[in-house]
């Protein structure tokens, strides 16, 4: 083998590794969103799930948003169950009633759910609203909150399941709007 064969060769290695390892740099920066995604998704499901464990028990589960707004939850299930809400744990208790334990996790939910931002903003609006658009208003107006677009539109869904707010089709395009109270009564 000639020294200038020997030397091509090197150079095609030389290339062939810094290829490889830009590609293994731009692989690890996409796996390292998709965790940050994943993250965000995880967090959002396990606010799903404390709600749904605080609004276990509730006789009525349309009228949650607003019984959460006129009264304590514990007093609103107590009534509704004659009592039955006072047999959950204390800690469960206090967390529906939106006490002050100050845990780790329950430290962190004292910020408004995303769910309930996102109803508010839905309802300062007549026309039908794209969770691109409403995820764009809720950045500017809570620069501190910064969900995916895909958390954004779990979020509005979870909330379309929950007959909180609808979905509207439009061509390819997914808008929500709220419902007003009283509209999800007629409906049924």
């Amino acid at each position: 083998m000639t020294s200038q064969s020997a030397a091509t060769l090197r150079s095609r290695y030389v290339e062939q590794a810094a290829s490889d390892l830009e590609e293994n740099r731009r692989r690890q920066q996409e796996l390292a969103k998709r965790i940050t995604v994943l993250k965000q998704e995880e967090a959002l499901l396990t606010d799903i799930l404390n709600l749904a464990e605080r609004y276990e028990g509730f006789a009525d589960p349309s009228r949650l948003p607003e019984q959460l707004q006129e009264e304590p939850a514990v007093a609103k299930a107590e009534r509704a169950s004659g009592g039955a809400a006072s047999r959950r744990p204390v800690s469960a208790r206090t967390a529906a009633a939106g006490g002050t334990a100050k845990t780790g996790a329950k430290a962190k939910s004292r910020r408004p759910l995303l769910g309930d931002l996102l109803a508010d903003l839905l309802g300062n609006h007549k026309e039908p609203r794209l969770a691109k658009e409403l995820r764009d208003e809720l950045m500017k107006k809570y620069p501190d909150r910064n969900p995916t677009p895909q958390v954004v539109r779990n979020t509005l869904e979870s909330l379309v399941a929950k007959g909180r707010i609808r979905r509207h089709k439009r061509q390819r395009s997914v808008m929500y709007t709220l419902v007003k109270p009283g509209a999800a009564d007629d409906a049924s």
